[in-house]
Protein backbone atom coordinates (compact mmCIF):
# COMPACT_ATOMS: atom_id res chain seq x y z
CA UNK A 1 0.00 0.00 0.00
CA UNK A 2 2.98 2.50 1.09
CA UNK A 3 4.51 1.66 -2.59
CA UNK A 4 1.01 2.68 -4.18
CA UNK A 5 1.33 6.03 -2.60
CA UNK A 6 4.38 6.81 -2.75
CA UNK A 7 3.97 5.90 -6.43
CA UNK A 8 1.34 7.90 -6.87
CA UNK A 9 2.99 10.99 -5.87
CA UNK A 10 5.56 10.39 -7.98
CA UNK A 11 2.97 11.02 -11.10
CA UNK A 12 1.44 13.70 -9.35
CA UNK A 13 5.23 15.29 -8.76
CA UNK A 14 6.15 14.17 -12.91
CA UNK A 15 2.63 16.26 -13.48
CA UNK A 16 3.73 19.31 -11.51
CA UNK A 17 6.85 19.22 -12.85
CA UNK A 18 5.77 19.62 -16.58
CA UNK A 19 2.71 21.98 -15.56
CA UNK A 20 3.30 24.27 -17.71
CA UNK A 21 3.45 21.68 -20.89
CA UNK A 22 0.45 21.04 -19.54
CA UNK A 23 -1.27 23.90 -19.34
CA UNK A 24 -0.20 25.14 -23.19
CA UNK A 25 -1.47 22.09 -24.42
CA UNK A 26 -5.01 22.64 -22.53
CA UNK A 27 -4.97 26.43 -24.25
CA UNK A 28 -4.25 24.78 -27.51
CA UNK A 29 -7.03 22.22 -27.41
CA UNK A 30 -9.49 24.11 -25.58
CA UNK A 31 -9.04 27.50 -28.09
CA UNK A 32 -9.18 24.92 -31.34
CA UNK A 33 -12.52 22.88 -29.87
CA UNK A 34 -14.22 25.99 -29.40
CA UNK A 35 -13.48 27.03 -32.64
CA UNK A 36 -14.20 23.91 -34.24
CA UNK A 37 -17.72 24.20 -31.82
CA UNK A 38 -18.02 27.39 -33.19
CA UNK A 39 -18.08 26.81 -36.80
CA UNK A 40 -21.00 23.90 -36.13
CA UNK A 41 -23.51 25.15 -38.27
CA UNK A 42 -26.98 25.91 -36.48
CA UNK A 43 -30.07 23.59 -36.54
CA UNK A 44 -33.24 25.12 -36.01
CA UNK A 45 -35.87 22.30 -35.09
CA UNK A 46 -39.99 23.01 -36.09
CA UNK A 47 -42.38 21.35 -33.86
CA UNK A 48 -46.11 20.55 -34.16
CA UNK A 49 -48.78 18.61 -32.66
CA UNK A 50 -52.02 17.25 -34.74
CA UNK A 51 -54.92 15.03 -33.31
CA UNK A 52 -55.83 12.32 -35.82
CA UNK A 53 -58.31 9.81 -35.67
CA UNK A 54 -55.74 6.99 -35.99
CA UNK A 55 -58.40 3.99 -35.52
CA UNK A 56 -59.99 4.98 -38.92
CA UNK A 57 -57.07 6.04 -41.19
CA UNK A 58 -55.33 2.78 -40.10
CA UNK A 59 -57.88 0.38 -39.91
CA UNK A 60 -57.06 -0.75 -43.51
CA UNK A 61 -53.08 -1.24 -42.35
CA UNK A 62 -54.27 -2.96 -38.81
CA UNK A 63 -57.40 -5.16 -39.82
CA UNK A 64 -55.96 -8.71 -39.64
CA UNK A 65 -53.84 -8.21 -36.79
CA UNK A 66 -54.31 -10.41 -33.79
CA UNK A 67 -53.70 -7.72 -31.47
CA UNK A 68 -53.66 -4.03 -30.94
CA UNK A 69 -50.50 -2.38 -31.88
CA UNK A 70 -48.27 0.00 -29.69
CA UNK A 71 -47.64 3.17 -29.82
CA UNK A 72 -44.30 2.39 -31.67
CA UNK A 73 -45.99 0.05 -34.29
CA UNK A 74 -48.60 3.04 -35.18
CA UNK A 75 -46.18 5.67 -35.46
CA UNK A 76 -44.40 3.13 -37.85
CA UNK A 77 -47.11 2.88 -40.04
CA UNK A 78 -47.79 6.32 -39.68
CA UNK A 79 -44.28 7.22 -41.13
CA UNK A 80 -44.86 4.92 -44.15
CA UNK A 81 -47.58 6.76 -45.14
CA UNK A 82 -46.55 10.07 -44.56
CA UNK A 83 -42.69 9.21 -45.83
CA UNK A 84 -43.57 7.82 -48.82
CA UNK A 85 -41.60 9.07 -51.72
CA UNK A 86 -44.39 10.75 -54.05
CA UNK A 87 -45.18 12.62 -50.21
CA UNK A 88 -41.70 13.37 -50.47
CA UNK A 89 -41.25 14.67 -53.94
CA UNK A 90 -44.35 17.20 -53.37
CA UNK A 91 -42.97 18.64 -50.63
CA UNK A 92 -39.40 19.31 -51.76
CA UNK A 93 -41.89 21.26 -54.83
CA UNK A 94 -44.31 22.61 -51.82
CA UNK A 95 -40.97 24.48 -50.33
CA UNK A 96 -39.15 25.41 -53.29
CA UNK A 97 -36.40 23.10 -51.91
CA UNK A 98 -36.47 21.36 -55.50
CA UNK A 99 -34.82 24.74 -56.71
CA UNK A 100 -31.27 23.07 -55.83
CA UNK A 101 -31.52 20.00 -57.63
CA UNK A 102 -29.63 19.77 -60.71
CA UNK A 103 -29.58 15.78 -61.38
CA UNK A 104 -30.99 12.34 -59.75
CA UNK A 105 -28.03 12.49 -57.61
CA UNK A 106 -28.92 15.86 -55.86
CA UNK A 107 -32.73 14.91 -55.72
CA UNK A 108 -31.99 11.31 -54.30
CA UNK A 109 -29.90 13.51 -51.46
CA UNK A 110 -32.51 15.65 -50.88
CA UNK A 111 -35.11 13.11 -50.11
CA UNK A 112 -32.62 10.96 -47.91
CA UNK A 113 -31.63 14.18 -46.26
CA UNK A 114 -35.68 14.94 -45.56
CA UNK A 115 -36.51 11.34 -44.63
CA UNK A 116 -33.66 11.78 -41.71
CA UNK A 117 -34.75 14.91 -40.42
CA UNK A 118 -38.46 14.41 -40.06
CA UNK A 119 -39.15 12.71 -36.51
CA UNK A 120 -42.68 11.48 -35.94
CA UNK A 121 -43.56 10.18 -32.43
CA UNK A 122 -46.57 9.29 -30.97
CA UNK A 123 -47.97 9.56 -27.54
CA UNK A 124 -48.53 6.57 -25.54
CA UNK A 125 -51.47 7.50 -23.19
CA UNK A 126 -53.26 8.87 -26.51
CA UNK A 127 -52.58 6.96 -29.17
CA UNK A 128 -54.72 9.59 -31.21
CA UNK A 129 -51.95 12.80 -30.60
CA UNK A 130 -48.93 12.63 -33.05
CA UNK A 131 -45.91 15.08 -32.93
CA UNK A 132 -44.12 16.12 -36.01
CA UNK A 133 -40.41 17.55 -36.06
CA UNK A 134 -38.04 18.80 -38.58
CA UNK A 135 -34.72 19.98 -38.47
CA UNK A 136 -32.97 22.73 -41.09
CA UNK A 137 -29.98 25.13 -40.88
CA UNK A 138 -32.78 27.60 -41.83
CA UNK A 139 -35.12 28.86 -39.69
CA UNK A 140 -37.71 29.41 -42.31
CA UNK A 141 -37.58 26.42 -43.89
CA UNK A 142 -37.44 24.26 -40.77
CA UNK A 143 -41.21 25.62 -39.62
CA UNK A 144 -42.48 25.45 -43.90
CA UNK A 145 -41.42 21.94 -43.68
CA UNK A 146 -43.60 21.09 -41.12
CA UNK A 147 -46.30 23.11 -42.53
CA UNK A 148 -46.46 21.23 -45.83
CA UNK A 149 -45.79 18.03 -43.58
CA UNK A 150 -49.42 18.55 -42.03
CA UNK A 151 -50.51 19.31 -44.89
CA UNK A 152 -49.67 16.47 -47.31
CA UNK A 153 -50.27 14.34 -44.88
CA UNK A 154 -54.00 15.28 -43.99
CA UNK A 155 -54.76 15.53 -47.86
CA UNK A 156 -53.04 12.23 -49.10
CA UNK A 157 -55.21 10.47 -46.27
CA UNK A 158 -58.08 11.68 -47.40
CA UNK A 159 -57.35 11.11 -50.95
CA UNK A 160 -56.23 7.38 -50.21
CA UNK A 161 -59.76 7.26 -48.10
CA UNK A 162 -61.66 7.90 -50.94
CA UNK A 163 -59.45 5.86 -53.65
CA UNK A 164 -59.53 2.94 -50.86
CA UNK A 165 -63.64 3.42 -50.38
CA UNK A 166 -64.05 3.16 -54.08
CA UNK A 167 -61.49 0.68 -54.85
CA UNK A 168 -63.38 -1.55 -52.24
CA UNK A 169 -66.61 -0.88 -53.56
CA UNK A 170 -65.14 -2.09 -56.96
CA UNK A 171 -63.24 -5.05 -55.73
CA UNK A 172 -66.68 -6.30 -53.91
CA UNK A 173 -68.30 -5.97 -56.79
CA UNK A 174 -66.10 -8.06 -59.41
CA UNK A 175 -66.09 -10.75 -56.34
CA UNK A 176 -70.04 -10.78 -56.30
CA UNK A 177 -70.24 -11.05 -60.34
CA UNK A 178 -67.72 -13.44 -60.15
CA UNK A 179 -69.49 -15.53 -57.39
CA UNK A 180 -72.50 -15.47 -58.76
CA UNK A 181 -71.39 -16.83 -61.83
CA UNK A 182 -69.91 -19.70 -59.62
CA UNK A 183 -72.93 -19.94 -57.80
CA UNK A 184 -75.37 -20.56 -61.30
CA UNK A 185 -72.43 -22.84 -62.27
CA UNK A 186 -72.69 -25.31 -59.11
CA UNK A 187 -76.20 -24.90 -59.37
CA UNK A 188 -75.97 -26.48 -62.82
CA UNK A 189 -74.03 -28.97 -62.13
CA UNK A 190 -76.37 -30.36 -59.09
CA UNK A 191 -79.06 -30.13 -61.21
CA UNK A 192 -77.91 -32.08 -63.94
CA UNK A 193 -76.38 -34.75 -61.59
CA UNK A 194 -79.64 -34.97 -59.97
CA UNK A 195 -80.99 -35.57 -63.46
CA UNK A 196 -78.62 -38.07 -64.44
CA UNK A 197 -79.66 -40.49 -61.22
CA UNK A 198 -82.81 -39.76 -60.63
CA UNK A 199 -84.40 -42.58 -58.46
CA UNK A 200 -81.19 -43.42 -57.32
CA UNK A 201 -80.53 -40.30 -54.83
CA UNK A 202 -80.40 -40.47 -51.01
CA UNK A 203 -83.80 -39.43 -50.08
CA UNK A 204 -85.51 -38.93 -46.38
CA UNK A 205 -84.91 -42.79 -46.14
CA UNK A 206 -81.46 -41.92 -45.08
CA UNK A 207 -78.68 -42.66 -47.71
CA UNK A 208 -77.77 -45.76 -49.72
CA UNK A 209 -77.05 -48.74 -46.89
CA UNK A 210 -79.85 -47.60 -45.42
CA UNK A 211 -81.93 -47.90 -48.02
CA UNK A 212 -80.07 -51.21 -48.86
CA UNK A 213 -81.41 -53.02 -44.94
CA UNK A 214 -85.02 -51.24 -45.06
CA UNK A 215 -85.58 -52.91 -48.11
CA UNK A 216 -84.29 -56.31 -46.98
CA UNK A 217 -86.21 -55.23 -43.71
CA UNK A 218 -89.14 -55.41 -46.00
CA UNK A 219 -88.83 -58.14 -47.96
CA UNK A 220 -88.86 -60.35 -44.89
CA UNK A 221 -91.72 -59.06 -43.38
CA UNK A 222 -93.58 -59.87 -46.98
CA UNK A 223 -91.94 -63.47 -47.06
CA UNK A 224 -93.00 -64.41 -43.67
CA UNK A 225 -96.41 -62.62 -44.22
CA UNK A 226 -96.99 -64.81 -47.11
CA UNK A 227 -95.56 -68.01 -45.31
CA UNK A 228 -98.05 -67.46 -42.96
CA UNK A 229 -100.67 -66.74 -45.53
CA UNK A 230 -100.15 -69.88 -47.38
CA UNK A 231 -100.07 -71.98 -44.70
CA UNK A 232 -103.55 -70.88 -43.89
CA UNK A 233 -104.65 -71.41 -47.05
CA UNK A 234 -103.54 -74.90 -46.82
CA UNK A 235 -105.15 -75.30 -43.87
CA UNK A 236 -108.29 -74.04 -44.96
CA UNK A 237 -108.18 -76.30 -48.14
CA UNK A 238 -107.62 -79.86 -45.45
CA UNK A 239 -110.40 -78.77 -43.35
CA UNK A 240 -112.66 -78.54 -46.51
CA UNK A 241 -111.91 -81.37 -48.36
CA UNK A 242 -112.32 -83.27 -45.00
CA UNK A 243 -116.70 -82.12 -44.91
CA UNK A 244 -119.11 -84.91 -45.40
CA UNK A 245 -120.79 -83.81 -48.81
CA UNK A 246 -124.96 -83.25 -48.01
CA UNK A 247 -126.56 -83.70 -51.25
CA UNK A 248 -129.58 -81.61 -50.75
CA UNK A 249 -132.20 -81.64 -54.01
CA UNK A 250 -133.25 -79.10 -55.89
CA UNK A 251 -134.93 -77.92 -58.84
CA UNK A 252 -134.11 -74.91 -61.24
CA UNK A 253 -134.42 -72.43 -58.09
CA UNK A 254 -130.35 -73.61 -57.09
CA UNK A 255 -128.67 -72.17 -60.07
CA UNK A 256 -129.85 -68.81 -58.36
CA UNK A 257 -128.15 -69.64 -55.19
CA UNK A 258 -124.84 -68.00 -54.81
CA UNK A 259 -121.73 -70.55 -55.25
CA UNK A 260 -118.64 -70.65 -53.82
CA UNK A 261 -117.27 -68.63 -57.08
CA UNK A 262 -119.19 -65.70 -56.61
CA UNK A 263 -118.47 -65.13 -52.88
CA UNK A 264 -114.79 -65.60 -54.03
CA UNK A 265 -114.93 -63.26 -56.59
CA UNK A 266 -117.79 -60.95 -54.58
CA UNK A 267 -114.54 -60.39 -51.46
CA UNK A 268 -111.73 -60.33 -54.52
CA UNK A 269 -114.11 -57.34 -55.97
CA UNK A 270 -113.93 -56.17 -52.00
CA UNK A 271 -110.76 -55.98 -52.08
CA UNK A 272 -109.93 -54.78 -55.32
CA UNK A 273 -111.93 -51.57 -54.74
CA UNK A 274 -109.75 -51.22 -50.83
CA UNK A 275 -106.42 -51.27 -53.53
CA UNK A 276 -107.86 -49.38 -55.73
CA UNK A 277 -109.00 -46.55 -52.86
CA UNK A 278 -104.90 -46.51 -52.50
CA UNK A 279 -102.99 -47.27 -55.74
CA UNK A 280 -103.71 -46.68 -59.38
CA UNK A 281 -104.84 -49.48 -62.07
CA UNK A 282 -101.18 -50.17 -62.76
CA UNK A 283 -100.16 -51.29 -59.24
CA UNK A 284 -98.91 -54.68 -59.49
CA UNK A 285 -101.25 -55.99 -56.33
CA UNK A 286 -104.54 -54.03 -58.59
CA UNK A 287 -103.11 -56.15 -61.77
CA UNK A 288 -103.03 -59.71 -59.96
CA UNK A 289 -106.25 -59.15 -58.36
CA UNK A 290 -108.14 -57.96 -61.35
CA UNK A 291 -106.43 -61.41 -63.41
CA UNK A 292 -107.91 -63.62 -60.73
CA UNK A 293 -111.35 -62.11 -60.55
CA UNK A 294 -111.13 -62.65 -64.71
CA UNK A 295 -110.30 -66.69 -64.25
CA UNK A 296 -112.65 -66.89 -61.20
CA UNK A 297 -115.78 -65.53 -64.10
CA UNK A 298 -114.29 -67.91 -66.60
CA UNK A 299 -114.52 -70.71 -64.12
CA UNK A 300 -117.69 -69.63 -62.93
CA UNK A 301 -118.87 -69.58 -66.65
CA UNK A 302 -117.61 -72.80 -67.22
CA UNK A 303 -119.18 -74.20 -63.96
CA UNK A 304 -122.93 -72.72 -65.37
CA UNK A 305 -122.35 -74.53 -68.92
CA UNK A 306 -121.67 -77.58 -67.24
CA UNK A 307 -124.76 -77.66 -64.88
CA UNK A 308 -126.69 -76.85 -67.81
CA UNK A 309 -125.64 -79.13 -70.61
CA UNK A 310 -126.81 -81.97 -67.43
CA UNK A 311 -130.33 -80.28 -66.30
CA UNK A 312 -131.10 -84.21 -65.03
CA UNK A 313 -128.10 -85.23 -62.55
CA UNK A 314 -128.47 -84.87 -59.13
CA UNK A 315 -127.11 -81.99 -57.71
CA UNK A 316 -124.61 -82.54 -55.22
CA UNK A 317 -124.22 -79.00 -53.64
CA UNK A 318 -123.38 -77.96 -50.06
CA UNK A 319 -124.43 -74.86 -50.41
CA UNK A 320 -127.20 -75.12 -47.92
CA UNK A 321 -124.03 -75.54 -44.97
CA UNK A 322 -123.10 -72.39 -43.38
CA UNK A 323 -120.08 -73.77 -42.00
CA UNK A 324 -118.93 -74.86 -45.45
CA UNK A 325 -119.79 -71.47 -46.66
CA UNK A 326 -117.58 -69.42 -44.25
CA UNK A 327 -114.81 -71.55 -44.86
CA UNK A 328 -115.00 -71.30 -48.85
CA UNK A 329 -115.34 -67.33 -48.28
CA UNK A 330 -111.89 -67.43 -45.53
CA UNK A 331 -110.44 -69.62 -48.63
CA UNK A 332 -111.23 -66.70 -50.60
CA UNK A 333 -110.05 -64.58 -48.72
CA UNK A 334 -106.68 -66.49 -48.10
CA UNK A 335 -106.13 -66.76 -51.45
CA UNK A 336 -106.70 -63.68 -52.70
CA UNK A 337 -104.15 -62.22 -49.39
CA UNK A 338 -102.06 -65.02 -51.23
CA UNK A 339 -101.89 -63.00 -54.25
CA UNK A 340 -101.71 -59.60 -52.34
CA UNK A 341 -98.53 -61.04 -50.46
CA UNK A 342 -96.95 -62.98 -53.24
CA UNK A 343 -96.93 -59.75 -55.20
CA UNK A 344 -95.31 -57.76 -52.57
CA UNK A 345 -92.64 -59.93 -52.13
CA UNK A 346 -91.82 -59.91 -55.82
CA UNK A 347 -91.52 -56.44 -55.66
CA UNK A 348 -89.47 -56.14 -52.60
CA UNK A 349 -87.29 -58.61 -54.00
CA UNK A 350 -86.63 -56.79 -57.31
CA UNK A 351 -85.81 -53.56 -55.55
CA UNK A 352 -83.48 -55.76 -53.13
CA UNK A 353 -81.74 -56.87 -56.35
CA UNK A 354 -81.88 -53.79 -58.09
CA UNK A 355 -79.80 -52.15 -54.78
CA UNK A 356 -77.52 -54.94 -54.63
CA UNK A 357 -76.53 -54.85 -58.34
CA UNK A 358 -75.71 -51.07 -57.76
CA UNK A 359 -73.67 -51.61 -54.97
CA UNK A 360 -70.70 -50.12 -56.16
CA UNK A 361 -72.35 -47.10 -58.21
CA UNK A 362 -74.18 -46.08 -55.43
CA UNK A 363 -72.00 -44.65 -52.77
CA UNK A 364 -70.12 -43.37 -55.95
CA UNK A 365 -73.36 -41.00 -57.07
CA UNK A 366 -73.75 -40.32 -52.85
CA UNK A 367 -69.81 -39.14 -52.60
CA UNK A 368 -70.10 -36.78 -55.44
CA UNK A 369 -73.67 -35.45 -54.53
CA UNK A 370 -72.16 -34.45 -51.13
CA UNK A 371 -68.88 -33.04 -53.07
CA UNK A 372 -70.84 -31.12 -55.07
CA UNK A 373 -73.22 -29.89 -51.83
CA UNK A 374 -70.46 -29.04 -50.63
CA UNK A 375 -69.15 -27.17 -53.54
CA UNK A 376 -72.48 -25.36 -53.78
CA UNK A 377 -72.45 -24.49 -49.66
CA UNK A 378 -69.17 -23.13 -49.90
CA UNK A 379 -69.97 -20.74 -52.46
CA UNK A 380 -73.25 -19.89 -51.51
CA UNK A 381 -71.68 -19.07 -47.93
CA UNK A 382 -69.18 -16.84 -49.53
CA UNK A 383 -71.38 -15.25 -51.87
CA UNK A 384 -73.87 -14.43 -48.99
CA UNK A 385 -70.67 -13.06 -47.05
CA UNK A 386 -69.80 -10.64 -50.19
CA UNK A 387 -73.31 -9.51 -50.31
CA UNK A 388 -72.92 -8.34 -46.38
CA UNK A 389 -69.66 -6.87 -46.71
CA UNK A 390 -70.76 -4.65 -49.73
CA UNK A 391 -74.13 -3.51 -47.70
CA UNK A 392 -71.63 -2.79 -44.55
CA UNK A 393 -69.35 -0.66 -46.95
CA UNK A 394 -72.13 1.04 -48.33
CA UNK A 395 -73.46 1.74 -44.90
CA UNK A 396 -69.39 2.72 -43.75
CA UNK A 397 -69.08 5.27 -46.98
CA UNK A 398 -72.52 6.93 -46.17
CA UNK A 399 -71.65 7.64 -42.33
CA UNK A 400 -68.38 8.62 -43.52
CA UNK A 401 -69.72 11.02 -46.01
CA UNK A 402 -72.76 12.37 -43.63
CA UNK A 403 -70.41 12.71 -40.82
CA UNK A 404 -69.11 16.76 -40.13
CA UNK A 405 -66.32 15.56 -36.85
CA UNK A 406 -63.34 16.60 -38.01
CA UNK A 407 -61.00 13.42 -38.20
CA UNK A 408 -57.66 16.26 -38.11
CA UNK A 409 -56.83 18.92 -35.69
CA UNK A 410 -53.65 20.84 -35.50
CA UNK A 411 -53.33 21.29 -31.57
CA UNK A 412 -50.23 22.79 -31.56
CA UNK A 413 -49.09 24.76 -35.33
CA UNK A 414 -45.50 24.59 -36.92
CA UNK A 415 -43.18 26.58 -34.08
CA UNK A 416 -39.48 27.23 -34.45
CA UNK A 417 -37.52 28.95 -31.45
CA UNK A 418 -35.61 31.69 -32.12
CA UNK A 419 -32.63 30.05 -30.57
CA UNK A 420 -30.92 27.22 -32.50
CA UNK A 421 -31.61 23.97 -31.40
CA UNK A 422 -28.79 21.87 -32.25
CA UNK A 423 -26.04 21.47 -31.94
CA UNK A 424 -25.93 21.85 -28.16
CA UNK A 425 -22.82 24.20 -27.87
CA UNK A 426 -22.88 24.33 -24.25
CA UNK A 427 -22.33 20.67 -23.57
CA UNK A 428 -19.63 20.64 -26.42
CA UNK A 429 -17.86 23.30 -25.06
CA UNK A 430 -17.33 21.82 -21.53
CA UNK A 431 -16.32 18.65 -23.20
CA UNK A 432 -13.97 20.44 -24.74
CA UNK A 433 -12.67 22.03 -21.76
CA UNK A 434 -12.81 19.07 -20.21
CA UNK A 435 -11.01 17.35 -22.74
CA UNK A 436 -8.11 19.70 -23.14
CA UNK A 437 -7.52 19.43 -19.37
CA UNK A 438 -7.31 15.64 -19.46
CA UNK A 439 -4.85 15.80 -22.64
CA UNK A 440 -2.83 18.62 -20.83
CA UNK A 441 -2.43 16.30 -17.92
CA UNK A 442 -2.09 13.49 -19.89
CA UNK A 443 0.70 15.05 -21.82
CA UNK A 444 2.11 16.29 -18.99
CA UNK A 445 2.71 12.59 -17.43
CA UNK A 446 3.97 11.21 -20.67
CA UNK A 447 6.63 13.92 -20.77
CA UNK A 448 7.39 12.82 -17.19
CA UNK A 449 7.79 9.16 -17.68
CA UNK A 450 9.77 10.21 -20.65
CA UNK A 451 11.85 12.21 -18.76
CA UNK A 452 12.19 10.38 -15.31
CA UNK A 453 13.72 11.97 -11.92
CA UNK A 454 13.96 10.67 -8.49
CA UNK A 455 12.08 12.06 -6.25
CA UNK A 456 12.76 10.42 -3.21
CA UNK A 457 15.19 8.17 -1.83
CA UNK A 458 12.66 5.15 -1.45
CA UNK A 459 11.84 5.57 -5.48
CA UNK A 460 16.12 5.50 -6.15
CA UNK A 461 16.59 2.60 -3.39
CA UNK A 462 13.50 0.73 -5.16
CA UNK A 463 14.82 1.32 -8.36
CA UNK A 464 18.82 0.64 -8.12
CA UNK A 465 18.09 -2.01 -5.09
CA UNK A 466 21.16 -0.15 -3.89
CA UNK A 467 20.81 1.04 -0.53
CA UNK A 468 20.75 4.63 0.41
CA UNK A 469 23.24 6.19 2.87
CA UNK A 470 22.02 9.72 3.05
CA UNK A 471 20.88 12.86 1.24
CA UNK A 472 21.39 16.19 0.58
CA UNK A 473 18.47 18.82 0.52
CA UNK A 474 18.28 21.69 -2.60
CA UNK A 475 17.85 25.12 -0.54
CA UNK A 476 16.53 27.57 -2.60
CA UNK A 477 17.85 31.41 -2.55
CA UNK A 478 15.06 34.07 -1.79
CA UNK A 479 15.53 34.85 -5.42
CA UNK A 480 14.95 31.66 -6.74
CA UNK A 481 12.10 31.45 -4.33
CA UNK A 482 10.45 34.27 -5.35
CA UNK A 483 10.86 33.23 -9.48
CA UNK A 484 8.69 30.27 -7.81
CA UNK A 485 5.71 32.02 -6.41
CA UNK A 486 5.80 34.47 -9.42
CA UNK A 487 5.64 31.53 -12.09
CA UNK A 488 3.01 29.59 -9.74
CA UNK A 489 0.85 32.40 -9.58
CA UNK A 490 1.31 33.15 -13.45
CA UNK A 491 0.41 29.56 -13.59
CA UNK A 492 -2.88 29.66 -11.42
CA UNK A 493 -3.84 33.01 -13.46
CA UNK A 494 -3.71 31.26 -16.77
CA UNK A 495 -5.49 28.34 -15.61
CA UNK A 496 -8.70 30.94 -13.69
CA UNK A 497 -8.32 32.33 -17.19
CA UNK A 498 -8.70 29.24 -19.42
CA UNK A 499 -11.76 28.93 -17.08
CA UNK A 500 -13.09 32.36 -17.68
CA UNK A 501 -12.79 32.13 -21.11
CA UNK A 502 -14.96 29.06 -21.29
CA UNK A 503 -17.64 30.90 -19.12
CA UNK A 504 -17.19 33.77 -21.75
CA UNK A 505 -17.29 31.47 -24.56
CA UNK A 506 -20.75 29.89 -23.34
CA UNK A 507 -22.07 33.47 -22.58
CA UNK A 508 -21.33 34.51 -25.90
CA UNK A 509 -22.81 32.13 -27.40
CA UNK A 510 -26.41 32.02 -25.24
CA UNK A 511 -26.39 35.68 -25.87
CA UNK A 512 -26.17 34.80 -30.18
CA UNK A 513 -22.86 36.95 -30.36
CA UNK A 514 -20.86 35.04 -33.27
CA UNK A 515 -17.48 36.23 -31.96
CA UNK A 516 -15.64 33.83 -34.52
CA UNK A 517 -17.93 35.57 -37.39
CA UNK A 518 -16.62 39.50 -35.85
CA UNK A 519 -13.04 37.95 -35.97
CA UNK A 520 -13.80 36.82 -39.58
CA UNK A 521 -14.88 39.98 -40.72
CA UNK A 522 -12.29 41.95 -38.93
CA UNK A 523 -9.81 40.00 -40.53
CA UNK A 524 -11.23 40.38 -43.74
CA UNK A 525 -11.32 44.23 -43.23
CA UNK A 526 -7.67 44.49 -42.69
CA UNK A 527 -6.57 42.47 -45.12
Amino acid sequence: MQELLEQIEEYLYGVWRFRWVALVAAWIIAIAGWIVVAQLPDKYEATARLHVDSNTILGPLLRGLAIQPDVGQRVALMSKTLLSRPNMEKLMRMVDLDLKVRNEQDKEALITELRDNIELSGQRNNASLYSIAYTHSDRIVAQRVVQSLISIFIESTLGDKRKDSAGAQEFLDKQIAEYEIRLAEAEARLADFKRRYVGTMPGEQGGYYQRLEMAKGQLGSAQLELREAENRRAELKRQLSGEEPVFIPGGADDFGAPSHLDQRIQNLQTRLDELLLKYTERHPDVIEIQSIIASLEEEKKQELEARQAEPSAPQASLQSSPVYQQMRSMLSESEARVAELRVRATEYEKRVNELEAKIDQIPLIEAELQQLNRDYDAVSQQHEALLKRRESAHLSEKAEQDASEVKFRVIDPPFVPLKPSQPNKLLLNGAVFLASLAAGIGLALLTSLIRPVFYSRGALNRITGLPVLGSVAFVLSKAQKRRQRLAGAMFVSLVLLLGTLFVGVNLMHDMGFDLLGKVQSLGARIL
